[in-house]
């Protein structure tokens, strides 16, 4: 087998583990059209009786915000009735904070989708230059998988000795202001997204990612055994 062939293959690889990984942020995020997840959470850390509202209208504001983040609304706004008062759920600062997130959130499903297109491409390539791809695959696969180990290993380790530590650098790398610093007493959605609800997000990020990875490698499993069987 070529260096080259190689070199390519665990390359297309490390592009296609990346898709999966934002792709899992996604399905996480997303993935239930209900949001029940964020229903659970809201209960776990009572939500409701921190901003004195009923669970339909932290619900609502959960479905226009969430409709916003993927360009379905074009401004950020929900009047509905919090501590006892009829106003708008958001502040200008979220409206910009929520403006930055959106622009990350998008950018990041573009390079998602850069990533996979990439990596198909690189495959293909492989499979119509004739290499031994059922074989190459799943070796290229597992040293990829190897490498993005290391780095989600020490990103977990370090999450879990220090997550608001890690939570705040995450936002001093991907953000040019302090606008996602809130205040718990003037805004409300700091209320509604406590930082143990991204703790909770975060795993389950995680499992979405692992059950990708799993997946993936058994897709590859299988055309290595496809490939013993036509020798």
């Amino acid at each position: 087998m070529k260096k080259r062939d190689y070199g390519l293959a665990v390359f297309a690889m490390m592009c296609v583990i990346l898709a999966a990984l934002i792709f899992s942020f996604w399905l996480a995020i997303y993935g239930d059209s209900d949001y029940q997840f964020y229903k659970k959470e809201y209960q776990k850390y009572r939500v409701t009786e921190s901003l004195d509202m009923e669970i339909e209208d932290v619900m609502d504001v959960t479905d226009h915000m969430m409709a916003y983040l993927i360009g379905k609304e074009e401004i950020l706004s929900v009047i509905t009735s919090v501590e006892g008062e009829e106003q708008d759920f958001f502040n200008e600062q979220d409206r910009l904070h929520m403006a930055d997130v959106k622009n990350l959130f998008l950018g990041g499903m573009k390079v998602g989708w850069i990533c996979f297109g990439a990596g198909l491409v690189l495959l293909g390539i492989l499979i119509y230059m004739k290499t031994d791809w059922k074989k190459l695959f799943l070796r290229a696969y597992s040293m990829a998988l190897g490498v993005w180990a290391i780095v989600l290993a020490f990103l977990g380790i370090a999450f879990s000795i220090d997550f608001t530590r890690c939570f705040t650098i995450f936002h001093k790398i991907f953000f040019t202001n302090d606008l996602w610093i809130f205040d718990p007493a003037t805004d409300y959605m700091i209320r509604m997204l406590p930082e143990g609800f991204f703790f909770d997000m975060v795993i389950r990020i995680i499992v979405t990612f692992i059950v990708a990875l799993v997946l993936l490698w058994g897709l590859f499993y299988l055309f290595r055994k496809i490939g013993k069987k036509d020798q």
